[in-house]
């Protein structure tokens, strides 16, 4: 028997009491039964909630308990418009978003009255400028040739571009937008592992293949590889550099489904997969197994692409693990023309929790373990590395290319050029702003033209930001960049120079046998190049 309680049954016995003095008072006309059927409705769903057995507030607060669900649909929208800090990264900050629209826009991205960073806080992080600036340079110099003695097709690419987003969790117009932006822009389109779509071709862009365990675009039905599925896309004029997916920042170690009532025409046509049948990404490769077999499959899509340059991506797990594939580069001869570090804060996929927040290495120690391992084995001149992981502006570039990097890749970034703002909906396909959806009538909202030359000038003012810094430092091209130039702030009344917070390895050291740092030396030991397993 229910036992009614003053306090928390009070919002419901009103909306009983209204109804029945709403019955008495005999309504008539379209107000009057409002006044009835209002607290007849709100009086009936009190009695459900009072004989529900799910949700205990409800129970507890019939109708009224419903405020606290209404609440929570808003609160994302509520702290993002109204309460969000300048430089809370949720997690991108306001001023970090900010930076991109102004960009992307057009619109100057100067601020008056000084910085609003706390110079004195702990990680405070600045580029020093010199008495002697340099005059700035082209900001279209800032090229990079990838591509070794191995490679027929060396590729000129830009030192900021577009990183691996694939056409299935982005709309088609918002591919087709990022490749007309990049193509207006001359930097390149990474496909994502979803592989080259009809969207990816259309403004002919500069396209960067990304090969992954599902082999998406150059598979055989029974998801293997297919080399001539491969060779024949590979060889297109388009697609100028191929990268072999071994693991990516949002997710390592993990595979995926797409659920086949996602799978449609377009995307099955694209990944060469069964219309609505689910569409697996299993964890590892199947054309590999070992670092021996995955520096033979480098050479295969070498010859198979016509000599175009091959590398690989991954998000760094078991450190001997990348080190038994650069082992088997020793080994076999073969070299990969490039390594993107990916890093474990990076990913506009959705990944389980415990995987975005607690698995992968962060992008910066990623990059530096990277470029230690090429550099004490003398591989570092002919494997250009570049880095992917929450960088949007010309300082988070000089900062990856001050410690090793050659590139410099985004994801997020370009997507709030495009007009992402970060609603945190990726997943649902409700993106509002027709970003990330397959919705025919959200995509529309993304006028490709407009959102190609935003993506274009975000592209052109960052790189353009990066030359003015560089030239303040008296520097004329990104490659010049050393750990010397950068400070970190390690607490309140001390900075150090990055060479002086990181730790670097001698060329060789690795190979002589005496190398200083026992992080390095141990798992090197560990390494072998005919196993990913440690010895």
């Amino acid at each position: 028997m229910l036992k009614l309680r003053l306090g928390r049954h009070t919002v419901w016995i009103l909306c009983v009491a209204l109804f029945g003095i709403g019955l008495a008072l005999h309504p008539s006309g379209f107000w009057g039964w409002t006044l009835v059927v209002i607290p007849g409705l709100l009086t009936l769903l009190g009695f459900w909630d009072l004989i529900q057995g799910e949700h205990a507030v409800l129970r507890n607060y019939p109708v009224i308990g419903h405020v606290r669900w209404l609440v929570e649909m808003v609160r994302p929208e509520i702290r993002q418009y109204l309460l969000e800090d300048e430089d809370e990264a949720t997690p991108f900050s306001r001023a970090q978003r900010s930076l991109v629209y102004r960009r992307a826009k057009g619109i100057s991205s100067d601020h008056p009255f000084g910085t609003l960073q706390d110079v004195y806080a702990r990680d405070y992080e600045f580029i020093q400028h010199s008495m002697r600036p340099a005059d700035p340079v082209d900001p279209k110099s800032f090229r990079i040739t990838i591509g070794n003695d191995q490679c027929a097709q060396p590729y000129s690419a830009s030192v900021f571009n577009i990183s691996a987003m694939s056409f299935g969790s982005l709309s088609a117009n918002a591919t087709r937008a990022l490749n007309k932006g990049a193509a207006l822009g001359n930097f390149y389109h990474d496909t994502g592992e979803g592989s080259v779509s009809p969207y990816h071709r259309e403004h002919g862009g500069d396209i960067v293949w990304e090969v992954a365990s599902g082999y998406f675009g150059c598979r055989t039905t029974d998801g293997r590889f297919d080399p001539d599925k491969f060779a024949a896309q590979a060889t297109q004029p388009q697609i100028r550099m191929i990268e072999i997916k071994l693991s990516q920042g949002a997710k390592p170690g993990h595979g995926g489904i797409l659920p086949g009532k996602k799978v449609t025409a377009e995307i099955a046509e694209t990944r060469g997969v069964p219309v609505g049948e689910d569409c697996i990404s299993p964890a590892r490769h199947s054309a590999f197994t070992t670092p021996l077999e995955l520096m033979a499959f480098i050479d295969r899509l070498r010859v198979l692409s016509g000599g175009k340059p091959v590398g690989f991506k991954l998000c760094i797990g078991h450190p001997w693990e990348f080190m038994s594939i650069v082992k088997a580069m020793l080994e076999s001869g073969t070299v990969p023309d490039f390594i993107v570090v990916d890093g474990g804060e990076g990913g506009t996929g959705a990944a389980p929790v415990e995987f975005s927040d607690h698995i992968g290495t962060p992008m910066r120690e990623g990059l530096l373990f990277v470029h230690n391992v090429l550099v004490g084995t003398g591989l570092r001149d002919r494997v250009k590395v570049g880095v992917a992981g929450r960088l949007v502006s010309a300082f988070d570039i000089a900062a990856v290319f001050a410690i090793g990097a050659d590139w410099a890749n985004a994801a997020r970034g370009y997507m709030f050029a495009l007009g992402c703002i970060q609603s945190m909906n990726c997943h649902t396909d409700r993106c509002p702003t027709g970003v990330a959806t397959q919705d025919l009538s959200r995509q529309r909202a993304l006028v490709v033209p407009d959102k190609a030359e935003r993506v274009r000038r975000f592209h052109d003012r960052t790189v353009g930001a990066l030359a003015d810094m560089l030239a303040a430092a008296g520097l004329s091209h990104p490659d010049e960049l050393r750990p010397h130039h950068l400070v970190h702030r390690v607490s309140s009344t001390e900075v150090r120079q990055f060479g002086q917070v990181h730790r670097f390895l001698e060329p060789g050291e690795l190979l002589s046998g005496e190398c200083r740092l026992p992080y390095f030396r141990d798992n090197w030991n560990r390494a072998q190049a005919g196993s990913f397993v440690a010895a």
